[in-house]
């Protein structure tokens, strides 16, 4: 694993796009986390300052109720980061179970678990996310839910193919023969070596996330008022695109540079973690 590592950091410091998107991640989660040190309240409303063009006192203008729009920017990606970073723990842990599950154990078990999947995944997932998210309450916890349990599915087949391979190990196979239980031998042997995997396939799930918690805010079926994502902030600007195009640029950039990082980061692992990408290059 040490010397994976010694790969990533390889590739990070030969590779200008990557220590880039770094950077931006590191930036926009530092701003998030501070948001609370900005001077102004980001559901204060002043009829007096709308659409204010961006300038020394607000740095990204102001909205139609007069808030600042920076600070409301910083709280949006409070929100748009959480939902990314927490749907892809769930929807890992969910995949890596299932198919870790299914790749051991095979037979009976692997047909019903893939089958269920292939059910699943032949059902178009924005469908899903609009039913599910008009029967559930609107609400952060609930987007979270809804992402996690559409997202899965991919996470579940990559790893049951990974496990596939590592259960023929001599490791894998000597631990069987000694008798250790079926459970224990997944945690100690299997996942722990198909990890690299399961690190590539997460972050590429964060920007996945990001982007659909996007979609449904900016559809105006996300967070709701007054909090902001970075979608919610895109739907209130539909209105004001003439007059204001600030409104859409501002967030529009920070939900572009914030997947566009994600996935540049994720082709870092990938080349850094897979053999086959090594040898490629």
């Amino acid at each position: 694993m040490s010397r994976r590592w010694q790969q990533v950091k390889h590739g990070l410091k030969r590779n200008r796009p990557a220590q880039f998107s770094l950077l931006v991640l590191v930036i926009f989660s530092i701003a998030a986390l501070l948001a609370a040190l900005s001077p102004w309240d980001p559901n204060q409303m002043s009829l007096t300052a709308r659409l204010l063009p961006p300038d020394a006192a607000h740095w990204f203008g102001t909205d139609d109720y007069g808030r600042d729009y920076f600070t409301r920017a910083l709280y949006g990606g409070q929100i748009s980061l959480m939902v990314g970073f927490l749907s892809m723990l769930f929807s890992t842990l969910i995949g890596t179970l299932v198919g870790t599950i299914s790749g051991y154990f095979g037979g009976r078990i692997d047909n019903l678990m893939m089958r269920v999947v292939d059910i699943l995944l032949s059902i178009p997932a924005f469908f899903l996310l609009l039913v599910l998210n008009a029967y559930l309450k609107p609400g952060i916890a609930n987007i979270i839910l809804i992402i996690s349990a559409l997202t899965w599915m991919n996470m579940s087949r990559l790893v049951r193919a990974e496990t596939l391979s590592v259960k023929e190990r001599e490791y894998v196979v000597y631990a069987r023969a000694c008798g250790e239980h079926s459970l224990i031998i997944i945690a100690r042997h299997i996942i722990p070596n198909i990890l690299p995997t399961i690190m590539v396939a997460a972050t590429l799930n964060i920007a996945s996330a990001i982007l659909m918690e996007s979609t449904l805010s900016f559809l105006g079926l996300g967070v709701q008022q007054p909090n902001a994502s970075w979608g919610s902030m895109l739907n209130n600007a539909q209105s004001f695109i003439g007059e204001a195009t600030w409104l859409a640029m501002f967030p529009g950039v920070l939900i572009l540079l914030t997947v566009l990082s994600f996935n540049v980061l994720g082709d870092v692992l990938r080349t850094a973690f897979e053999p086959g990408a090594n040898r490629d290059e």
